[in-house]
């Protein structure tokens, strides 16, 4: 379903400045000056600023997302540079979300970007989202824990999630909005409390361009949820499998036993 066009008359809050930096979005016809206006009043705050967090945080900046926030408790490692183009070697040791902070002020300066060094879990994901209250969470975090929950505490607050991740050679991006009669819950998709083995990065491995490619859709989706166009993503899990190099797209229905959304 195409969503409706953007309000014109939003256009006259960008200065020329903006105009010409973003004119390649104002000139598409279903993002246009009002579409622009909505991602500048935008705030969309992201689970990790690593391998996904990394190129989505560049692209949300470069689209005038207006704010940024970034949770994440680690550092630089001379290990992240393979995939997370957002940092460099000389911050090495640096917390992630300083380094992004200088990032993000370099690429573009009408961007407030907000730095939380702390580690989100089922303790603290209502407090630090309910905080933040963003128009979307963006969650490109590396373990299934923290994945439920941020879901959970998405789902209780109504906030929009854009779930990516990546493995070796695969990758997968999901939108959820679990509070709507016809849509999944994360939890939909994985179940209550499945028991998997947490399998790190440095153990598996990880194709560094495709954290790009899954970083910038879910950057995309994102940049969808703030400002709508083209066809509602929820509901839907795109897969990716870099070896053959193949993109499906498969649909999620409503789980009528899901504990959560139910």
């Amino acid at each position: 379903m195409v969503q409706d066009q953007p309000d014109l008359h939003l256009e006259m809050t960008l200065s020329d400045a903006e105009l010409d930096r973003y004119a390649r979005h104002i000139v598409l016809r279903e993002i246009g000056g009002g579409g622009q206006a909505r991602l500048l009043a935008s705030h969309v705050l992201l689970i990790g600023a690593g391998g996904i967090g990394s190129p989505a945080i560049q692209y949300l900046a470069a689209a005038g997302v207006g704010k940024i926030t970034a949770i994440d408790d680690d550092e630089v490692a001379l290990s992240n540079l393979q995939r997370q183009t957002l940092y460099g070697s000389g911050e090495v040791g640096a917390p992630k979300v300083a380094a992004a902070a200088k990032a993000v002020a370099r690429l573009n300066p009408g961007v407030r970007f907000t730095g939380i060094r702390e580690r989100i879990g089922a303790a603290n994901a209502d407090r630090l989202l309910g905080t933040a209250r963003p128009d979307v969470i963006l969650d490109g975090s590396d373990n299934f824990a923290t994945r439920l929950a941020v879901a959970d505490a998405a789902y209780r607050l109504r906030i929009p999630l854009v779930s990516a991740a990546v493995a070796e050679f695969e990758g997968q991006l999901g939108v959820f909005r679990g509070w709507e009669a016809d849509k999944p819950c994360y939890r939909c998709f994985v179940g209550h409390d499945p028991e998997r083995a947490e399998v790190s990065c440095a153990e598996q491995g990880v194709l560094g361009a495709l954290t790009g490619v899954m970083g910038s859709l879910a950057a995309l989706e994102a940049i969808r949820c703030c400002a709508p166009f083209g066809e509602d993503s929820a509901g839907k899990l795109l897969l990716v499998d870099a070896l053959a190099l193949r993109f499906r797209t498969l649909a999620l229905p409503k789980d009528s036993g899901c504990t959560a959304c139910s």
